[in-house]
Parts: structure tokens; C-alpha cells; sequence
């Protein structure tokens, strides 16, 4: 038995030795196409979660944003912190639905203004009275409040005073004032200054 092992062992590294010096007699015997030979690795794929956040995340995106991020962050952050959920089916009708409701509602503000600029533009002037001092001067200037008490007096609209834009005023005329009822509409009226 003994006798055994040590022909095992030195069988063993008589073919190790083989390998390695037969490895340049086998170079040979092989064509030169084969040491071109590439061996491309494959990249980790990138796990990503399509998602909507349900508010707005730094650096990530706004509330009702449609991502795709990476899993872990979405496993670990997102989800935890109730920022974000997976998308669904549903969960994109829901999305398009309320997205046109937003749609709706910003076409029927726009309209509105764009009624309410019409009568304030049909309306004609707006008669403001000062007390009159030397020439066409007056004693201190037709300021926005004053334009919006006098809307309200003739017209029975609220109007904020901030969206008033009007020139400096310190002489009786016909002035021009600017009234900004929405972003994308302007109404313009012209306002009479007289003395009494």
C-alpha cells in the first residue's frame, strides 16, 4: 500500500510537467488565428424599478414624475419613506385622468380672465377724483388701491391691488393701467384723473 502512494505522486507530476512543456509543442500544431482570440465580459445588468414619486425628492424629481431608478434606492429610500410606488396599470390611468382634470381646470381659469378682461376693457374709464392743486397737478397720486376701491365701487369685482400695475400718477389726464388676471392675459384700462 505504501508502495502505492509514491507511484501515485509521481505520476501525478510527470503529467503536470506534461502540461506545461507540451504547452509549446501544441502552440505549434494550432494556426495563428487562434492566439487573436477575445474574450469580451459581459456588463452587470442594471436593475431599475419604473416608478412615481409622490412628492417632490431632491435631485431625483417632482411629485407625479414617472422614473425609473435603481432598485436598491427605491428599496431602501424611496419605498421607506413613502416618497415613491411602483407603476401600475391603474396607477397611469389615475395619473392621465387627473393630469387632464389639471388640464380642464387651468383651460377653464384662463377663460374666465379672459371674460373678466373683455368687461374690464368694455367698461370704458374709470373716473378717479383728486384735489386739485396749481396747473393739472394733484395733491398726492391715483395709487392701485385706489383703482381696485373704484372697480369694486362700478363693478362688484374683487380685485387683488398686487396685480395692478399703473404708472406714477400726480397730474389729472387719462392714464393706462395693466391689470394681470392670469399669467397668459392682460387687461388693459384706462383710468381718468380730474380735480374737483
Amino acid at each position: 500500500m505504501a508502495s502505492a502512494l509514491p507511484s501515485l505522486s509521481s505520476t501525478s507530476s510527470s503529467l503536470l510537467q506534461h502540461s506545461f512543456t507540451g504547452n509549446a509543442k501544441c502552440s505549434s500544431q494550432f494556426p495563428s488565428k487562434s492566439s487573436g482570440f477575445l474574450v469580451f465580459a459581459q456588463k452587470k445588468a442594471k436593475k431599475t424599478r419604473k416608478i412615481i414619486l409622490k412628492e417632490d425628492v431632491v435631485d431625483v424629481g417632482k411629485k407625479g414624475e414617472l422614473l425609473d431608478v435603481r432598485a436598491g434606492f427605491f428599496r431602501n429610500y424611496l419605498l421607506p419613506n413613502g416618497k415613491a410606488q411602483i407603476v401600475t396599470p391603474e396607477l397611469i390611468k389615475e395619473m392621465r385622468i387627473e393630469d387632464e382634470r389639471i388640464e380642464a381646470e387651468k383651460r377653464r381659469v384662463k377663460e374666465e380672465a379672459q371674460q373678466l378682461a373683455l368687461i374690464f376693457e368694455t367698461v370704458g374709464a374709470f373716473k378717479v377724483k383728486r384735489k386739485g392743486g396749481k396747473g393739472k397737478q394733484i395733491f398726492g397720486s391715483v395709487t392701485a388701491q385706489d383703482l381696485v376701491d373704484i372697480i369694486k365701487a362700478q363693478l362688484q369685482r374683487e380685485v387683488d391691488k398686487r396685480i395692478v400695475e399703473l404708472p406714477e400718477i400726480r397730474e389729472t389726464g387719462e392714464y393706462i393701467a395693466e391689470l394681470k388676471l392670469h399669467p397668459e392675459v392682460t387687461a388693459r384700462v384706462r383710468v381718468n384723473v380730474y380735480a374737483n
